[in-house]
């Protein structure tokens, strides 16, 4: 674990840093963008989205500032979605963002390569396309860290997202339709390549704690932006040797020579000023002139961090004529300008999509009424699992910054105090219904990957237990069991994955086996709890092959997953409060 050492930040609450930040952005910018939508976390252009233009949209977690709202403006992004810290922004802020940018010729989705980004940009694409807007979605995949040559799909987006937005911006600015914006996109992300080098740890707002370990004399050469170990970690060298390893692997991915041109970003991480970054540009450039490639245009600075982490990253688009002309297209927005004249502003009408369905009405009187877990008794239940993770939070998050981002707990926390206070609010309900709300709130609140698949479990788990007013043994488990299939039907992870299913799937195999040796809700969920329990000690001790961990490929062995660890803080919790 991590030394407790506390770090300051010049914040107010720790749940305010989001709405606080962009109210800031707005005021600083209030020519460039506005908010729109209910979630209150979809930035947007207000010279941008217009009538027969192809929508862009971004997107992403907090804390890589100037991304991702940063690039939202005339010529480049029309809209971005903001995520909690390193979390992926949720399905409805995704969408706030996509009627914002709607202009009735398609919208298209940019993001980082990340699991909880794919799945709520996903869900969002498939409300879009319901909802008769065609949508087109394309994941950053320029880290060479990441993944070996091969097998760039399982590559993260870093401070690639830079080029391919500008792009994909550029693109649709030119009024190109949304198949060729998309195959722009998809070029820009070939011939774009990224590699970075950490010296420091970050820490997350709400805990204060660096989010991993690193010796004051180390750095580690391929680190994600969110803080995921890198390739390998060793004493701190020379600008220009750190800059060599660097270059070394983006080359051997990406080869260049004479005649070739690139666009090149040196970006800081967030502690790591002009000063250094300038150095390390110089070795760029030397290195790119020894291979007789010409540099067309560079930028230095701040535009993908990584909080306040210290380190750097060098990025390289391989440009042709195409790539060129969109890159040099004029756009303006607070983190980029590209001088030139922009076109009249064109019209925005306004658009009307369709709302949420109605939810049908519950006939009670067919409802089977067995069993001692009545709805105010579930709902003390998931009041208990509330508390147990809030309790656990920090320590769940240190987990996480073993083998991830650092933002496990803290995530889990924000999706519980959702649920906190939409059951203060739910009247008479039942348990089905319970859980349906609790799966949109935890889904509006939390976006990154949790929140997709506790979503999906908790909706999967209400729907298995609708024929009931309450719970006995049998529905009980039946309920958990949801959970478990929840979370299998919208993750795709296996047992042996080390993952949360580690815990659930022994826990949901150890409720069948007590129930049927007769044991009665407590007992079963009891069971269920030392299944998990089980199943999260047994993830320490395998590789992981999913999620941020599983770049690690080894160094992952003896860590604890920590969506299993949470996964037993909920069971021991529903079983302590259960009657």
């Amino acid at each position: 674990m991590t030394e407790d050492i506390r770090t300051k930040k010049l914040i107010n609450a720790p749940e305010d840093i989001i709405t606080h930040a962009l109210e800031g952005m707005i005021s600083a910018h209030p020519d460039l963008l506005t908010i729109e939508g209910a979630t209150g976390r979809a930035v947007v252009a207000k010279d941008g989205p217009r009538d027969g233009k192809v929508g862009i949209i971004i997107g992403g977690g907090s804390g890589h500032e100037p991304a991702f709202a940063g690039y939202v403006g005339r010529g480049l992004a029309d809209a971005a979605a903001v995520g909690n810290v390193f979390a992926s922004p949720s399905p409805e802020q995704i969408m706030d963002a996509a009627r914002a940018a709607d202009g009735g010729a398609g919208v298209m989705f940019l993001y980082g390569n990340y699991t909880g980004d794919v799945m709520n940009f996903d869900m969002a694409a498939e409300e879009c396309e319901g909802m008769g807007i065609p949508t087109r979605s394309v994941q950053v995949t320029d880290d060479v860290a990441s993944a070996p040559k091969g097998r760039e799909d399982e590559r993260r987006g870093i401070a690639g997202d830079f080029f391919v937005f500008k792009i994909a911006g550029a693109a649709a600015e030119h009024g190109r339709s949304l198949e060729d914006c998309y195959a722009a996109a998809l070029h820009a992300n070939d011939n774009c390549r990224s590699m970075g080098v950490a010296l420091t740890a970050c820490s997350m707002p709400q805990t204060g704690k660096l989010n991993f370990e690193i010796g004051h004399d180390e750095m580690e050469i391929g680190m994600g932006v969110h803080g995921e170990p890198g390739m390998r970690r060793g004493k701190l060298e020379t600008a220009d040797n750190v800059t060599d390893e660097l270059m070394g692997a983006m080359l051997a991915d990406m080869p260049l020579g004479a005649g070739d041109e690139v666009a090149v970003l040196v970006n800081g991480l967030g502690a790591t000023g002009p000063l250094e970054l300038y150095i390390i540009h110089r070795r760029v450039a030397q290195i790119l002139g020894e291979r007789g490639v010409k540099i067309h245009h560079s930028w230095v600075g701040e535009y993908c961090t990584s909080l306040e982490m210290a380190g750097a990253s060098v990025t390289l688009l391989r440009l042709d004529d195409d790539l060129k002309l969109l890159l040099d297209t004029p756009c303006r927005t607070p983190a980029l300008t590209v001088a030139g004249a922009l076109e009249p502003k064109g019209t925005r009408s306004a658009r009307h999509h369709a709302g949420e369905a109605a939810s049908a009405a519950v006939d009670r009187a067919t409802l089977k009424t067995e069993g001692s877990v009545t709805p105010a008794g579930f709902t003390a239940m998931m009041l208990a699992a509330a508390d147990a993770i809030r309790a656990n939070r920090d320590w769940l998050s240190e987990l996480d910054g073993v083998i991830g981002d650092g933002d496990h707990g803290v995530t889990m926390d924000i999706g519980w105090t959702a649920v906190r206070k939409e059951l203060a609010a739910l009247g008479d309900a039942t348990i089905a219904e319970i859980s349906e709300r609790m799966a949109k709130a935890f889904l509006d609140a939390v976006g990154a990957s949790s929140g997709p698949l506790y979503a999906s479990a908790f909706r999967a788990a209400g729907k298995a237990v609708s024929d009931r007013l309450n719970l006995d043994a049998a529905a009980m488990v039946a309920w958990v069991e949801g959970l478990c299939d929840g979370i299998l039907s919208r993750g795709g992870a296996s047992v042996g994955d080390k993952t949360m299913i580690d815990a659930w799937v022994p826990a949901v195999n150890a409720a069948k086996e007590a129930l049927a040796k007769g044991a009665d809700v407590k007992g079963c969920l009891e069971a269920a709890t030392t299944g998990a329990k089980e199943g999260r000690d047994y993830t320490a001790t395998i590789e992981s092959k999913r999620g941020r961990s599983a770049k690690l490929g080894q160094r992952s062995i003896g860590h604890m997953d920590p969506g299993a660890a949470s996964a037993h803080v909920m069971l021991e919790a529903f079983t302590k409060a259960a009657p």
